[in-house]
């Protein structure tokens, strides 16, 4: 497993709290594990609800049609660099 960078510990932990993960530790979610299916096993409708969440935390709107969603929702690390390159506030 990758160590977790500072923003990737802080999305973990957004996603464990937003998703109510109660059997998953933030710190234990491998950064370039597959969010979807055979990683977290999250699926569309958590795909929604983190992509509110990341909205109220890092003040920029993702698209649900947008075509990149499936390289941007791919991993934790993934979802972690789309959030540095979009973010509006810290």
């Amino acid at each position: 497993m990758s160590a977790q960078t500072p923003a990737e510990a802080k999305l973990a932990e957004l996603l464990v709290e937003s998703l109510n993960l109660e059997d998953i530790a933030a710190a234990g979610i491998d950064p370039e594990a597959p969010l979807f299916n055979a990683g977290l096993g999250l699926d569309s409708i958590d795909a929604l609800e983190l992509a509110l969440a990341v909205s109220k935390a890092y003040g920029f709107q993702m698209r649900s049609d947008s075509e990149d969603n499936r390289r941007i929702f791919a991993s934790l690390r993934a979802l972690s660099a789309h959030i540095e390159q979009n973010k509006t506030t810290g």
